[in-house]
């Protein structure tokens, strides 16, 4: 058995050693206090390091590579190859046994809401199995008013749940305002459906939100109503959702800078070195700057600003699209072109069966925008240089994306790497296009785990087993990522990598058994994958020489464990341009 508490304290000890120790003065945040002060601190310069004796998979090329070790530099790989040439190279390096272990290069976040990660501390976890344990209405209900217990919400204050998925409940119907006024008819009480593209509201909240029986449901949005009337039944969805999502109470600024350091390390006990903040409001965009000015990020953190805030960041010099400072980009601009497939709202090209969200008949979902729309910002932003990371989920919705770049004139040559974010009912004839386009799949094979039952009854067999088609994708030399889409799934990496190598579902069904794939090509989901997308392949997602020193560690090595394993990995420590971001504590 190997020695996996030596290693942590190995690396503890890595952290804590210095040298060549300075005195120098730094403006640094005191937590709580919302003020910059000057304090009396120590350069430090690290000795290099030299990692050994563990599965070292490099993921540079197609097929597994291992070394034998790698040395770290000033934050930068600087040597892989064999132990005995590293050693020559660096005598004075300090020594890591990884005691058999497993080294990768860090994994990187292809999608999600880092946001959410600090707005979660507020909010109640009302989710089904295996995220949260609610089975019922009833239990969500308690889950509410327990936390009104515990946090004192006052009478005229806040209950925010998230996760709730109306499939997964007993009654297999959506909660509505009526169910929620019983327990709580003084407090606003919104419940964020596990999509994130909608939520439930109660009759105060549709009161602050200003929703009543006059309200018209806005293009590529849903007001769910109530039986035989035109009263909001408390069901909010898409473009009727936006903007009330968009109001929500926030905690403090003082209380969300405090909050960086736990959010990313969300992040970085999952083995991630990079965070996707996945929509991004311009007020959103502000905050993460000032956060970065503070010197609060320790992993990268991308962010893609919103389309629909385009008249406030676009060619506006404060927001500077493709460069670092202090570990935060603004890598795309984020277009939502539909909905979810699980609250189906994603627009395909067949009648969903069993019609809409809402009792729609003949219901296909909707576009956000108008195709004419999406021309529009597709030139512009083409035109600006500004790559384009675009959530469609439905067959139609991918449709509108193909058309768009054909018009713009734009093909795989001119290398805009425009992410097609989550692609999911995807149709076979579609990925020659992504070939002949340059587009590139941010897959979400966690789905076939999470909604491939209910993908089955909403859309068919035959769509559904097409989801995520990992492996017909990269057989035609299409470069993917595979995503958590956090907080609609746990980060969970192991489990990504699980789903797209058996795609099972909750029900033990194998959702398209043609497209599971290797060990070796879900890591690239992970890792390589997620660097080309973002034009950062020479300086993240694998390990060779001249790269940034960022490293997972893991108890195994998913190249020899067996697929019902892999989702019981571990990560062990998490290595971010050479400084310990995470270590296992307690093994």
């Amino acid at each position: 058995m190997f020695n996996t508490k030596k290693l942590i304290v190995g690396l503890m000890v890595l952290f804590t050693s210095l040298s060549n120790i300075q005195a120098a003065q730094k403006e640094i945040y005191i937590p709580g206090s919302g003020e910059l002060k000057k304090v009396e601190v120590t350069k430090t310069e690290k000795l290099p390091v030299l990692y050994y004796n563990g599965y070292i998979i490099t993921m540079d090329g197609d097929t597994p590579q291992y070394a034998d070790a790698v040395v770290e530099k000033d934050g930068k790989i600087a040597f892989v190859g064999s132990k005995a040439n590293a050693q020559n190279k660096y005598a004075n390096a300090r020594m890591i046994d990884l005691k058999g272990n497993t080294m990768l290069p860090g994994f990187l976040d292809p999608h999600s809401h880092f946001m959410s990660a600090i707005r979660m501390v507020n909010q109640v976890n009302v989710a089904a199995h295996p995220v949260g344990t609610a089975t019922n209405i009833p239990q969500i209900i308690e889950k509410l008013k327990a936390f009104v217990e515990e946090k004192h919400v006052p009478e005229d204050g806040w209950v925010l749940g998230w996760g709730y998925d109306q499939d997964l409940l007993d009654e297999k119907r959506h909660i509505t305002k009526v169910d929620l006024d019983k327990a709580f008819p003084k407090r606003k009480v919104l419940i964020i459906h596990v999509s994130m593209h909608g939520a439930v509201l109660n009759s105060q909240a549709l009161k602050w939100a200003g929703i009543d029986a006059n309200t018209k449901t806005p293009d590529g949005g849903v007001i769910a109503r109530m039986p035989n009337s035109t009263e909001p039944a408390g069901l909010m969805m898409e473009t009727a959702y936006i903007p009330i999502f968009a109001k929500l109470p926030q905690p403090s600024e003082t209380e969300m800078l405090d909050l960086m350091k736990p959010a990313q390390m969300m992040y970085t006990s999952n083995g991630y070195t990079q965070a996707i903040e996945g929509f991004s409001h311009t007020s959103d965009v502000d905050f993460l700057i000032k956060a970065a000015s503070q010197d609060r990020n320790f992993i990268d953190i991308l962010a893609l600003p919103a389309f629909t805030e385009m008249d406030k960041w676009f060619n506006n010099p404060k927001y500077p699209f493709g460069v670092y400072n202090k570990k935060l980009k603004l890598q795309a601009c984020k277009i939502t072109l539909d909905g979810s497939p699980q609250g189906k709202t994603a627009l395909v090209s067949h009648p969903y069966h069993g019609g809409g969200p809402s009792g729609q008949k003949d219901w296909k979902g909707e576009s956000s925008i108008t195709q004419e729309q999406l021309d529009g910002i597709t030139k512009k932003l083409f035109d600006a240089k500004i790559p384009m990371h675009i959530h469609t989920n439905g067959d139609g919705a991918i449709d509108m994306m193909i058309k768009t770049v054909k018009k713009a004139g734009i093909t795989a040559k001119d290398d805009k790497r425009t992410v097609i974010v989550h692609s999911q009912f995807q149709r076979p004839e579609h990925l020659p296009e992504y070939v002949t386009l340059g587009l590139t799949p941010s897959y979400f094979s966690l789905h076939t785990y999470y909604w491939g039952d209910v993908h089955i009854k909403n859309i068919g067999k035959k769509a559904a087993f097409f989801i995520s088609p990992i492996k017909a994708a990269t057989e035609q030399g299409i470069v993917y990522s595979n995503h958590t889409d956090f907080n609609v799934t746990p980060l969970d990496p192991f489990w990504v990598l699980w789903s797209a190598m058996a795609r099972e579902s909750r029900e033990g069904v194998i959702i398209g058994p043609d497209q599971r794939v290797d060990a070796y090509t879900a890591l690239q989901g992970l890792t390589t994958g997620p660097a080309w997308q973002v034009f950062e392949e020479n300086r993240k997602g694998s390990i060779k020489e001249g790269m940034l020193a960022d490293f997972v560690v893991i108890k195994n090595n998913p190249l020899k464990q067996k697929v019902s394993d892999i989702k019981d990995n571990e990560v062990l420590a998490t290595i971010k341009e050479g400084r310990v971001v995470y270590k296992k504590i307690g093994i």
